[in-house]
């Protein structure tokens, strides 16, 4: 999930195992994934409902102003919906997530530029008026890696080696002195 960008789009009609192996093949050449050091998110197999990261773009997707409470009346009115959307997510929308740029600007890597004329902003504001600054100015550092759930990420990392001390601790104990 380095940028978020949407790297491919496909609206069928019925969910196959064709249509998805023909849109992972075509982005990736597309997108020249294989060689950037970019790992894709999968799901389970045969479980098309448990990518924690296609599930929230589907969530944000569905709270869109323009989304249909109805559904869609065609194919084509589908198609010409989640092109608006694969749009405005990958060009206009500004994430949170990777500092409040879009992901398009941070798969093409202008988010550094763009982050740090944020960053001079800050502190020319904070100079010219250090009385309307309470507290320190927002970070507007690059975030170099990007997850669904950073908190409970580093929770998991913490346990995981936490119990690895234990088991080390464990296997030293048994060791004759």
């Amino acid at each position: 999930m380095y940028s978020r960008k949407i790297v491919g789009a496909e609206v069928h009609d019925s969910d196959s195992a064709d249509h998805a192996v023909h849109l992972v093949r075509r982005t990736a050449l597309a997108e020249s994934i294989a060689t950037q050091d970019i790992k894709p998110s999968y799901s389970r197999p045969r479980v098309s409902d448990d990518n924690a990261c296609a599930e929230s773009l589907f969530r944000t997707a569905k709270y869109r102003p323009e989304f249909p409470i109805k559904g869609f009346a065609s194919l084509d009115e589908a198609r010409v919906w989640t092109a608006g959307f694969v749009h405005w997510y990958n060009v206009e929308h500004r994430h949170s997530g990777i500092g409040y740029v879009s992901p398009q600007q941070r798969h093409v890597g202008a988010d550094r530029a763009i982050l740090a004329a944020r960053h001079a902003l800050y502190e020319q504001a904070r100079q010219r008026h250090p009385e309307r600054w309470s507290g320190s100015a927002r970070n507007w550092s690059h975030i170099s890696v990007v997850a669904l759930n950073p908190e409970r990420e580093a929770v998991v990392k913490r346990n995981v080696s936490d119990q690895h001390i234990q088991q080390r601790a464990a296997w030293l104990r048994r060791q004759p002195p």
